[in-house]
C-alpha cells in the first residue's frame, strides 16, 4: 500500500494527463485503486489492472475442454472481479465463432456441472498450480497477457468481441462502488466501455458478491495508509 501512494504521488507530479496505466504487481486491483487516489488529477478510467491473463487462461481451459486449437475462435468470456482465487470466470455468454456461425460455448461443453465447479476452480487456482509445479510464477504468460491487454485498449477490440480489464467500479451489474473491478469491456480509440445489458443468473450474482466483498475488505485495508 506505501509503495503505490509514494508512486502515485509520482505520477500526479509528473506524468502526462493522457498517461495510460496497467498495474500487474498482486494485490493487482488494490494496487491500482491505491496509485489511482493517489494521482487525482489524472482521469480514473486511465487506471487499470492486469485480469487479462486469467481471461487468458479461461480461454485456454476452454480450447483443451472442447479441443479447440485456434482459441482465437473462442470469445466473449468473461473475468469477473478480483485477480485472485476469487475471480469469476463466466462462460454463459461465451461463443465458438466459426467465421459462419457463432455457437453458445456452454451448449457445446454440455456439462454444467463443470462449468460451475471444475472449471471455475481450474481458472482461479491456475497461478498457484504454476508456482507450485515450477516454483516459480509464470511471468512468461503474464507479459503476453499485458501485450495483449495494452493493444486491444490502444487499437481496440474486434467488432462483436469483449475482453476481460479490471477498471474503476461506479457499482456496475451490482460490484461494490470506488473498487478496481474486472468487467467485460470494448475498447475503441484508446478508450474502454464496460459492455452493458448483460442479464445475470443467481449463481453469477452471489459470485460476484462474493469478490466484490473480498475487494471492498483490501480497499479498506490499503487506503487505511
Amino acid at each position: 500500500g506505501k509503495i503505490f501512494q509514494e508512486q502515485g504521488k509520482y505520477f500526479e507530479q509528473y506524468a502526462n494527463r493522457d498517461v495510460k496505466i496497467l498495474v500487474i504487481g498482486n494485490p493487482a486491483n488494490t494496487n491500482c485503486l491505491t496509485l489511482l487516489k493517489n494521482a487525482p488529477s489524472i482521469n480514473p478510467k486511465n487506471f487499470t489492472a492486469l485480469t487479462r491473463l486469467d481471461h487468458n487462461r479461461m480461454i485456454a481451459q476452454l480450447g483443451e475442454k472442447l479441443h479447440v486449437k485456434d482459441v482465437e475462435k473462442l470469445k466473449n468470456g468473461i473475468i469477473w472481479g478480483n485477480h485472485s482465487s476469487t475471480q469469476f470466470p463466466h462462460i454463459d455468454y461465451a461463443v465458438y465463432d466459426d467465421g459462419d456461425f457463432e455457437i453458445p460455448i456452454v451448449g457445446l461443453v454440455n456439462d454444467r456441472k463443470w462449468v460451475d465447479d471444475e472449471f471455475i476452480k481450474t481458472v482461479q487456482q491456475r497461478g498457484a498450480k504454476i508456482i507450485e509445479a515450477r516454483k516459480l510464477s509464470s511471468a512468461a504468460s503474464a507479459a503476453s497477457a499485458a501485450c495483449d491487454h495494452m493493444r486491444d485498449w490502444i487499437n481496440g477490440t474486434k467488432e462483436g468481441t469483449w475482453v476481460s480489464m479490471a477498471v474503476i467500479s461506479k457499482g456496475e451489474y451490482g460490484a461494490q462502488k470506488d473498487v478496481i473491478f474486472s468487467f467485460p469491456v470494448t475498447c475503441k480509440n484508446g478508450d474502454w466501455t464496460i459492455v452493458e445489458g448483460l442479464k445475470l443468473s443467481e449463481f453469477a450474482v452471489k459470485k460476484i458478491e462474493e469478490t466484490s466483498k473480498e475487494l471492498k475488505q483490501e480497499r479498506e485495508m490499503a487506503l487505511g495508509f
